[in-house]
């Protein structure tokens, strides 16, 4: 599939539903609705608080790149940060519209845009931040070099990608190779075709290592913790302990479906 025909089936799949809206069964738009998005979204990923770190950029101009359903970047604006705002989806800037109405908050914009053309000038935002996002895009390595344009030199870039040497991705393999009969099928298929919508990846270290040596960064953080998806949170008590051990074993910091990423974009 080219290029242009991906997008637009990643489009498709996201305004079906913005992220972090499929789980939820109330009243769209609703108070309820949002608040019960932002619970479960918490719950699921607790990790976002402590690598966000919201109240640290009070007063400080940031962009989000992919709000979904405007969970995080609710947290910029009440925690006082100039935030700024795209998705690639109508159904997503829908949501923080309404969203922010609700909550009576003011975002500096939120608009339309695509994180591989990010519609906003070079060294302009002390913070450019993504969760989960440009794994999405067709053309990641495009996308990452945009959020790190649009960064002030000396600002900061927090990118959250998936993990392709994850123990989330081997369960993936397990559920969509071996045990359909496909062994020989790799990590990067499964994930393709079977992740959320068409065409994600997962990256492991030495690949965004290697992709971040080319751009003008400092690399300030690098890890991918044991996830709740990873320890396997919705299963029987036994296999939270298998998956727990198995964490342990191959490495708790590395093993994480979630590869959390902070940049400092350098300095002529």
């Amino acid at each position: 599939m080219n290029h242009l025909a991906l997008k637009q089936e990643v489009k498709k799949y996201w305004n079906t539903a913005a992220c972090g809206t499929e789980f939820i069964n109330l009243k769209k738009f609703s108070k309820e609705y949002f608040e019960a998005i932002e619970e479960f979204r918490y719950n699921t990923e607790p990790e976002i608080f402590a690598f966000a770190q919201f109240t640290r950029f009070y007063g400080k101009r940031i962009l989000e790149v992919g709000v979904g359903a405007g969970t995080d970047f609710l947290q910029w604006i009440r925690a006082g940060a100039l935030a700024y705002g795209i998705d690639l989806t109508d159904e997503a800037i829908a949501h923080v519209q309404h969203r922010l109405m609700l909550y009576d908050l003011e975002a500096k914009e939120i608009r339309i845009g695509d994180a591989e053309a990010v519609p906003y000038e070079a060294n302009m935002f002390d913070l450019v931040y993504s969760w989960g996002v440009i794994h999405h895009s067709p053309n990641t390595v495009q996308a990452l070099g945009e959020l790190i344009r649009v960064a002030k030199p000396g600002g900061t870039i927090k990118l959250m990608i998936y993990n392709r040497n994850s123990l989330f991705a081997l369960y993936q393999y397990l559920t969509h190779a071996l045990l359909k009969g496909k062994p020989f099928r790799s990590f990067k298929k499964v994930l393709y075709h079977h992740q959320e919508s068409l065409g994600t990846k997962a990256f492991t270290f030495r690949e965004i290592k290697k992709i971040l040596a080319t751009q003008p960064v400092t690399i300030k953080q690098l890890t991918a913790p044991a996830t709740k998806h990873d320890l396997l949170y919705y299963k029987a008590k036994p296999f939270q302990w298998f998956a727990y051990a198995v964490a342990c074993i191959v490495g708790w910091h590395r093993c994480g479906w979630f590869m959390m990423i902070e940049l400092e974009k350098n300095y002529k």
